[in-house]
């Protein structure tokens, strides 16, 4: 399981990109991603192109060069398709893929384009410069003269390449060794600097060097395994340490005045061992440093966290705001580069095709209005344009416009019957009205045309578990794993289907929301029965409640799931599935979470009167919510209740609001939910809209009222006022989008009557 990207920047390094005009484009082969760095305002925006093992980088005029896995790929740039993108701003250079070589398993540590075109290759596997011809896989120039055949057992790891004048004039290597891997011996202390051709070593023993660079008449290398950006002079061998960095140094390159460095988070194993850098103290980093090369001060920083810990190369590209585009992008396939004498020959485009690639650019977008009033002009022109009926009826949907919606994509299946995107649209419009059988009708007829359609797979799943069809139901809800919404847990061990597992660790863990983890935790006792031992992964802010559960024997949080320390896994949400429950079936043990026993949290004493918890919005909108905060306002005048507000975040007005009409607010209590379960338990009565809060207090057994939607969720099932789910549940509907207050009165007019007692 992968942990999320994250960074943290200084407000300086974006400030400095805008006053370059430039950007930074970053490899880490160890997450497999290629980086742009680009300010965007005052912060920092990253853009992510994925790569296997992405290593080297160059660029030379409109050509950008990538060293890969086991390939060599060139993009070219297009200003022209830069002019698609216009959000978040406006880009100016789009890099599309144009070549790709393939060079064989070669480690690509460095590249660089000669004056004349010409790519230079670090072949560190070699040990030796190349270059490319298309009818090998790559020409082996130059190596090391102590260096005395070519193989692929990397002698003294060839590692970096600095051009003087336009050609080849210096490298590191980290050994003056011939035999394999020789250099790792000495890896602290015998780093070379050299002249190339001559082979004249210019200094040795460096810790590690890497990323030489000929810059301002200066010679520039980092020696990485101290951290530090250095300069030699080229007769002496004299070295000056221009800046000290907080973690092992790779990758370099310069914009004026500025150098920009990669700096990678190196943990004590075998290969970085025993190095100055980790022999000293404080933390390391993995990001991007920006050094004043005058004054050797840091000026700036972005901080990688999460999946990024190494960076491998760094390459200032001349543009503000670009893009990468990957080779499965539609814009590769519909972009075009000819020379000029050829341009001049092209045809005026197809004015429907080019009204068709407007209106199309206006609804990717979000542009609604401006796009159906462009297909519907292009349908008065041209009414047998399927493609154009068929985005303005999904464009309709998006806009919750059902009939209109459905009159346009009806007439596409009138005229395509084997549509299937138009069917499950379809199927969208006739479910928003609550029309079941013909919502279902159109998912079948989408999956008549294509067995494999993985989101039509779910929206009929959707409907079957909201009929309380659920052995249907579960089946179809495995499509999820197909949708690009969801991404599987990639390892080695099978997903267990039920068979018998009794002697093995089954890893079992969590998926979309934390409601959804609460709602489904009660089917972990169940599955522990079918194995030795069951763990549970789950997010920090679970772990600690969902620990309580019986029979898991261990959690943990994604990025401390040891590949080697289960047989098999599975998804939570597919255990149901796997267990053959049904309706009957749902409730199980209940209440089945409990609070730990070193939970602590201040009780509610002294006061006599119903306690009544109550949350009114999602953490971070009222989307879900039927009910804004100001419309709860009549349930606090209600006498011998005292309300306590379960809603994070709360606003300063709505902070002010609450204390205004005597409810006492729990959110500076709030922590994670075994916390939250604390409080909750010592409540009378707990009212939600549909929040991980109305799970929670329904797996703990309390009396809990649930108000929904007028388009409730599938777990809610149809025209019930109780749960199967939870039997101290109750829920409230909302009939309509405008019956917000009415729901509130119902509530208010039950509650009237109610003590403890009648709960």
């Amino acid at each position: 399981m992968s942990i999320p990207f994250a960074s943290q920047h200084t407000p300086s390094f974006p400030a400095l990109l805008q006053q370059l005009g430039a950007s930074v484009l970053v490899s880490t082969y160890q997450a497999g991603q290629l980086i742009i760095l680009r300010a965007e305002g005052e912060v920092l925006n990253t853009h992510f192109c994925e790569q296997e093992k992405p290593m080297g980088l160059a660029a030379h005029r409109e050509r950008l060069a990538v060293g890969t896995a086991y390939q060599l790929w060139e993009y070219a740039n297009l200003p022209a398709v830069a002019d698609k993108f216009t959000d978040p701003v406006i880009h100016d250079a789009c890099y599309l893929p144009r070549t790709v070589h393939i060079t064989g398993d070669i480690d690509i540590h460095e590249l660089a384009y000669a004056d004349d075109g010409e790519l230079w290759l670090v072949n560190t596997r070699m040990s030796c410069l190349c270059t490319l011809d298309s009818a090998y896989s790559v020409v082996p120039r130059w190596r090391p003269p102590f260096v005395s055949a070519y193989d692929l057992s990397d002698r003294c790891h060839l590692n970096g390449m600095a051009l003087k004048d336009g050609r080849p004039a210096f490298v590191t290597c980290l050994g003056k060794t011939d035999n394999a891997a020789d250099w790792r011996a000495n890896k602290a202390s015998g780093g070379l600097l050299m002249q190339v051709p001559d082979g004249r070593i210019v200094i040795e023993g460096l810790s590690m060097p890497h990323s030489p660079r000929w810059h301002q008449n200066k010679l520039w290398y980092l020696e990485s395994g101290a951290g530090q950006l250095c300069t030699a002079d080229p007769e002496t061998g004299k070295k000056t340490l221009i800046a000290q960095l907080p973690g092992f140094t790779r990758g370099l390159d310069f914009c004026g005045r500025y150098a920009f460095i990669g700096l990678s988070q190196v943990r004590e194993t075998a290969v970085f061992s025993g190095l100055p850098l980790t022999a000293q103290a404080g933390e390391r980093h993995c990001g991007v440093w920006a050094v004043d090369i005058d004054s050797g001060q840091v000026i700036g920083c972005v901080a990688f966290t999460g999946s990024v810990q190494e960076v491998f190369a760094i390459q200032v590209l001349p543009h503000r705001f670009p893009v990468l585009l990957d080779i499965d992008d539609p814009l590769v396939r519909s972009s075009y580069s000819l020379p000029d004498a050829a341009l001049a020959e092209i045809a005026a485009p197809d004015p429907v095709t080019a009204a068709f690639e407007q209106a199309t650019q206006q609804h990717r977008e979000g542009n609604l209005d401006a796009a159906i009033d462009a297909y519907r002009k292009l349908l008065a022109q041209a009414p047998a344009h399927i493609a154009a009926r068929y985005q303005l009826g999904l464009a309709l949907t998006e806009q919750q416009r059902w009939q209109e919606a459905t009159d346009a994509l009806l007439s596409v299946i009138a005229e395509q019957p084997g549509h299937a995107e138009a069917h499950n649209s379809l199927g969208l419009c006739f479910a928003a009205r609550e029309n079941w059988p013909q919502a279902l009708s159109h998912y079948e007829q989408a999956l008549a045309a294509d067995r494999q359609y993985a989101v039509a797979h779910v929206n009929r799943a959707m409907i079957l578990l909201k009929l309380g069809r659920l052995t249907e139901g579960w089946e179809e809800y495995e499509w999820r794993w197909q949708t690009p919404a969801l991404t599987p847990f990639e390892c080695p061990q099978p997903r267990w289907q039920g068979e018998a597992i009794n002697d093995k660790v089954l890893l079992v863990h969590t998926e979309q929301g934390a409601g959804d983890a609460i709602q489904f935790a009660r089917f972990l006792p169940h599955a522990a029965k079918h194995c030795k031992k069951l763990v549970l992964v789950c997010a920090e802010s679970l772990r600690p409640l969902l620990a309580s559960v019986e029979g898991v024997a261990e959690t943990r949080v994604p990025d401390a799931a040891l590949l080697d320390s289960f047989d098999y896994i599975c998804p939570l949400m597919s255990l149901p599935r796997i267990l053959g429950i049904t309706l009957d079936k749902l409730a199980l043990t209940s209440p089945y979470l409990h609070i730990p026993g070193y939970i602590s949290v201040p009780e509610f004493t002294g006061d006599k009167r119903l306690r009544v918890g109550f949350r009114w919005a999602m953490d971070d909108s009222d989307l879900q919510s039927p009910c804004p905060l100001e419309h709860w306002l009549p349930l606090f005048t209600l006498p011998g209740i005292v309300f306590y507000s379960l809603q994070t975040p709360v606003s300063p007005a709505e902070s002010e609001l609450l204390m205004t009409h005597g409810v006492i607010n729990l959110e500076p209590e709030l922590g994670d939910y075994a916390r939250n379960a604390a409080l909750i338990d010592q409540l009378d009565l707990v009212i939600s809209v549909d929040t991980p809060v109305a799970h929670l207090a329904g797996a703990l057994g309390k009396p809990v009222w649930v108000l929904l939607g007028p388009h409730a969720d599938w777990r809610w099932l149809l025209d019930r006022d109780d749960s199967p789910w939870y039997p101290s549940m109750r829920l409230f509907r909302q009939k309509s989008p405008e019956d917000r207050q009415a729901i509130i009165d119902r509530v208010r007019l039950e509650l009237s009557g109610t003590s403890s007692q009648s709960l």
